[in-house]
């Protein structure tokens, strides 16, 4: 038995869609466990490029059944969109399983996450606007509607007739928005629920199943540990738990099945969205390394901020999730830059601290203490063995493998999946 959880250890974006797309080509179950489609895993392989938002990203290895599972809120007509187009560049998407207790964004959820961010103004989150948020706080009000209930017409009416007549007093009394018709919503959901019925299933049995069988599993995170709502930069965070613990709820897997987790880093700092980010760089390094590096929003195409690697986050990071192995990525965007820095500690009111704080309010007043190192000035995108980087490469891997007191696994030093430094067995 080997269950392998891949979660974000920043603020997101940090690659693990190309990790999940590369570990998946020795798994027979992959499990994306959080999110919906607000996260955007980029995927380049023989296929093509994908921007998979819902669909886990093992998808392309044929020997591998695919879950989204409990832990994920589905939009229906995106997800639709997602395996029409996977089907057009000839991506088999037979092995897809949905889980039945996974919860669907319905239309009021859309409106109510932009009404909210508007009302907000000045104090927005900063949300792609999916209606996430408001999907899993109706799921913890008891409010949601779950992909099992697509496959009985007459409960989905019953459940819909209570939620759209409380949905629509919200909206019409509190927003003057425009109310929403049954009708109109109960036949658009019975037609996704037509063209989703043959993947809907439950995936507990599946997975225990898997497990009995001693199949690799690959549970797949999405969005980073920074914007985890118990211990990311509250309140600008996500709605779910990317958290390594997330992936058992998320996927309906015991804790004593997980083997081990898997952290993926970039070798510097982005974020997406409001809220502090303590070594965010304002300047023209900071642009060099978004544009060298194309940090856009794979859902939004927003430009994402950029800074130097923040250790103090990174160590929290480690402590909440219990990494056993790291994945560094976009090693090869540092390789034009002729010195680089290392965030080690932050200053706070006069004083330094090594840790990161749970106040947003002190995180911003936080100023980072950092170490300088030498760069390498030389291309690393053919480099296939760690001993084959550049020794001022070599350097930089080690120094943050000392500060987050973690192995390092896998080096991505492309985009590829053939771009990519096996420095130590992952399966």
């Amino acid at each position: 038995m080997s269950v392998i959880v891949v979660v974000g250890a920043q603020w997101g974006d940090e690659g693990k869609g190309k990790v999940v797309d590369l570990l998946a080509e020795r798994a027979q179950v992959v499990v994306r466990f959080s999110g919906g489609d607000n996260a955007g895993h980029t995927v380049i392989n023989p296929y093509g490029k994908f921007g998979l938002h819902l669909v886990p990203s093992g998808i392309f290895s044929a020997g591998a059944t695919c879950i989204i599972g409990n832990g994920v809120v589905i939009n229906p007509s995106k997800l639709i969109e997602e395996l029409d187009e996977l089907n057009k560049c000839g991506v088999s998407v037979d092995q897809l399983i949905i889980s039945d207790r996974a919860h669907l964004i319905m239309p009021y959820h859309l409106l109510l996450d932009g009404l909210e961010e508007e009302r907000r103004a000045g104090e927005a989150v900063g949300t792609t606007r999916r209606g996430i948020g408001p999907a899993f706080a109706d799921k913890v009000a008891r409010l949601g509607i779950r992909a099992g209930e697509l496959l009985d017409k007459k409960v989905l009416r019953k459940r819909l007739h209570f939620i759209i007549d409380y949905k629509n007093i919200i909206l019409s009394k509190v927003y003057e928005a425009s109310l929403l018709s049954l009708d109109e919503v109960y036949t658009q959901y019975c037609h996704y629920g037509e063209r989703l019925a043959p993947y809907i299933k439950e995936t507990t049995v599946i997975l225990a199943e898997a497990l009995s069988r001693d199949q690799r599993i690959l549970l797949e995170g999405a969005q980073g540990t920074l914007l985890d709502p118990d211990f990311g930069t509250y309140p600008y965070t996500t709605s779910s738990s990317p958290l390594a613990g997330g992936g058992c709820l998320g996927a309906g897997i015991g804790p004593t099945n997980i083997d081990s987790v898997m952290g993926v880093f970039k070798v510097y700092c982005t974020r997406v969205g409001n809220g502090p980010m303590p070594t965010e760089l304002h300047d023209k390094t900071g642009n060099l390394i978004r544009e060298q590096a194309h940090e856009y929003g794979t859902t939004t195409g927003r430009p994402r901020r950029c800074g130097w690697f923040d250790a103090p986050a990174a160590r929290l990071s480690q402590r909440i999730n219990g990494f056993t192995g790291l994945a560094l990525t976009r090693l090869d965007v540092l390789d034009i830059l002729p010195n680089l820095k290392i965030c080690t500690a932050y200053k706070l009111d006069g004083k330094t601290i090594d840790n990161f704080p749970s106040s947003v309010a002190e995180l911003e007043r936080c100023q980072p203490v950092y170490e300088e190192m030498d760069g390498w000035q030389t291309s690393t995108t053919h480099i296939k063995k760690f001993d084959r980087l550049p020794p001022k490469a070599q350097q930089y891997i080690t120094r943050l493998e000392e500060l987050i007191a973690c192995p390092v696994n896998l080096i991505s030093v492309g985009s590829a999946r053939e771009q990519t430094i096996e420095v130590r067995p992952v399966w």
